[in-house]
């Protein structure tokens, strides 16, 4: 009787225990995690879930976080909205995760957003940059910079600091992302003084770009803005400059790729692109970044790989500063950043849950080099002011990722 006695005591005392420890949270801080590792755009996710990955594993190696290590569950959502939205559903009703990081599309993101709102599970996506994605709710965060500030960065940069009066687009017409750019840059550049002189449209896998840079050439400009993506961009350039056009084509971070050179090859020196980071910043945060990211996976970090390390970091500070891990508190933790020093610069969240952060101009030079050009501080969507840098060269990133959306 005595041993039945002890062993239902032993029981039940497991089960309290047991019962302690899921009122908060147990032994870890679980976090999902849901990008594209397979699919049209799985290099995407593969270089944001390799950042991810590496700051976690060097908060849980510094002791974790308020002594529990933290858990990434890891999902595929094959780079499909639908799939990403089914991932979310049952990481908030089956895997019970704390926070949620994801995704690089836009779309993905604005699929899953309503579904962590619901269930008040805070989510922070490193870099979907559609204003839309934080408009569905406020607990929806993003570490990025959005779209309407990088195109005014982008038409700025081509008035104040190459001194254009007169620009050409070429747009993707079925791209969300070129789209929206096209017409902050077209509205920024015009208010600044400037003329658009021409527009023509694309579409995403087109190999034949003649006809519509013959009649963009006849407009005579003095800067061509591309807001595409690399291998759009590298065809774009060859065959810009056959016909004889060499005005600077500029755009935003979808030609983040070591592709784009592959491609573009010496059509694209003296052209420039904005972008959330630079791996050839000398800030010593940076550079071990850098250092540490090569000696794991063997290749330069993209700015994908940048945006997504930073966002777990941000994810993980505000746990740590959070009341408990409720949804709520961890959304109020989040909503307090200010300042966080990230390698992408130090992010402020604003009222909208949106980062406010620098952007970086890139400028490609011969042998496809890039330089740090200028760096602009952006507030919302209004216009920056610039502030030049001496540039720095190095060789162009072995990474293969382009940015997303």
């Amino acid at each position: 009787m005595k041993r039945i006695l002890l062993s239902l005591l032993t029981t039940m005392c497991l089960l309290a225990s047991l019962a302690c420890n899921n009122a908060g949270g147990g032994d870890k801080v679980r976090v999902g995690v849901f990008m594209s590792l397979t699919g049209s755009t799985a290099n995407f996710g593969i270089s944001s879930t390799n950042g991810i990955k590496l700051a976690a594993d060097e908060v849980n190696a510094a002791g974790g976080i308020n002594g529990k290590q933290v858990e990434i569950l890891i999902q595929d959502d094959r780079s499909d909205a639908s799939e990403a939205a089914t991932i979310v559903t049952k990481f908030v009703t089956q895997d019970q995760v704390h926070a949620i990081l994801g995704e690089v599309a836009s779309s993905r993101s604005i699929a899953a957003a309503p579904i962590a709102q619901n269930a008040k599970i805070p989510m922070l996506t490193p870099s979907s940059t559609n204003p839309e994605v934080t408009r569905k709710g406020d607990f929806i965060f993003r570490s990025c910079f959005i779209d309407p500030v990088q195109g005014a960065a982008i038409a700025q940069f081509a008035a104040r600091t190459l001194g254009a009066k007169r620009a050409a687009i070429m747009v993707d017409r079925k791209n969300d992302y070129s789209t929206g750019l096209e017409k902050v840059i077209s509205a920024t550049f015009t208010k600044m003084g400037g003329q658009m002189v021409g527009t023509q449209s694309y579409q995403e896998g087109d190999q034949d770009f003649n006809a519509q840079l013959t009649s963009l050439k006849g407009s005579n400009p003095e800067v061509i803005f591309v807001p595409g993506y690399y291998n759009d961009v590298g065809l774009i350039a060859k065959q810009a400059r056959d016909k004889g056009i060499t005005v600077p084509l500029v755009g935003g971070d979808g030609w983040d790729s070591a592709q784009l050179y592959a491609i573009g090859g010496t059509a694209l020196i003296g052209s420039y692109f904005t972008n959330h980071y630079s791996p050839f910043d000398t800030d010593p945060k940076v550079q071990k970044f850098v250092t540490d990211y090569k000696a794991r996976y063997g290749a330069v970090p993209d700015a994908l790989a940048a945006t997504a390390y930073d966002a777990a970091h941000i994810m993980f500070d505000a746990i740590k500063r959070s009341k408990s891990l409720s949804g709520t508190d961890i959304r109020d933790a989040l909503a307090a950043t200010k300042e966080f020093p990230g390698v992408t610069g130090k992010v402020t969240f604003n009222e909208n849950r949106d980062a406010v952060k620098p952007i970086v101009v890139i400028e490609i030079k011969d042998g496809g080099t890039y330089a740090v050009r200028e760096r602009v501080n952006v507030e919302g969507a209004a216009l920056a002011s610039t502030a030049p840098v001496a540039p720095t060269t190095a060789p162009p990133a072995a990474a293969s990722s382009p940015t997303k959306k």
